[in-house]
């Protein structure tokens, strides 16, 4: 009888153990980065250009150059408030995204002095198709990229909620943007960025290996008449949404644009 008890431990110990093999194979196995920009053109990607309608690329302002996604003014003679928004097919909600990005050339004439060398990647947005046809923003939660002007102290990374807010060290945010703690970086160079966002619970802006920025409780703004519209029975609370890149008249390349989904 002892013998037999003894075997079955021993059996149901390595079945235990197998069973735990497999489990952290399969997450291994999927633990695998997503190519979501193929380097030849924007398939799979929708464009939103304020004033004009979806998927119509004015001017040429999305291109594919090299591998590279290029947020391009080489055929606007002044910029007349053409922000535009270029999104991935599909909606997340806990994910990795990870690109590198950098500025070039000079601003377009007529560019507002903010958007100097500022492009963005948006989590948790509306959906290209949602957005009014003169709207210049998705609702969404901004990770703001910045290039400096050479001179001055301008980190990335930042915050911006276009009819949206957060909460940080348990306070509801509703400033429009938030600066990061990053470095500046100046010139054409490439930094690399990631952000982790884990559905309506938190979400962390990764600078070149650093952690720069947190907050949690993504949500709708209210008081925001674009947010207002996609309130669905009170709930502000934002756990998924689509990504998109931004053009808002400076010269701007993307390049590695990946993606991890995690399952929280």
């Amino acid at each position: 009888m002892y013998k037999l008890i003894l075997t079955l431990l021993i059996l149901t110990a390595l079945l235990i153990t197998c069973s735990s093999d497999k489990k952290e194979q399969k997450k291994v196995i999927n633990d695998e980065w997503v190519s979501l920009f193929n380097g030849k053109n924007l398939d799979g990607w929708d464009l939103k250009i304020s004033g004009y309608e979806l998927n119509d690329n004015y001017k040429n302002t999305f291109q594919v150059e090299n591998g590279v996604l290029k947020v391009s003014y080489d055929k606007y003679d002044k910029f007349n408030g053409e922000f535009g928004h270029i999104f991935y097919k599909d909606k997340f909600s806990s994910y990795k995204v990870r690109l590198e990005y950098r500025f070039t050339g000079e601003q377009v004439p007529g560019g507002p002095s903010w958007a100097y060398r500022n492009g963005g990647i948006m989590l948790h947005g509306q959906t290209a198709e949602s957005m009014g046809k003169e709207q210049d923003f998705p609702v969404s939660i901004e990770m703001q990229l910045l290039g400096g002007d050479g001179e001055d102290k301008r980190p990335t990374g930042n915050l911006c909620t276009p009819g949206t807010n957060v909460v940080m060290s348990g306070k509801l945010i509703t400033r429009h943007c938030i600066e990061s703690k990053s470095k500046t970086y100046h010139g054409d160079q490439w930094v690399k960025t990631e952000v982790i966002v884990h559905g309506n619970q938190s979400i962390t802006h990764i600078i070149n290996g650093d952690t720069v920025l947190y907050y949690e409780k993504p949500q709708l703004d209210e008081r925001d008449a674009d947010a207002q519209k996609l309130i669905k029975d009170g709930n502000l609370m934002l756990s998924e949404g689509s990504i998109s890149l931004q053009a808002e008249s400076h010269p701007c390349e993307y390049r590695n644009i990946e993606i991890l989904v995690l399952d929280d």
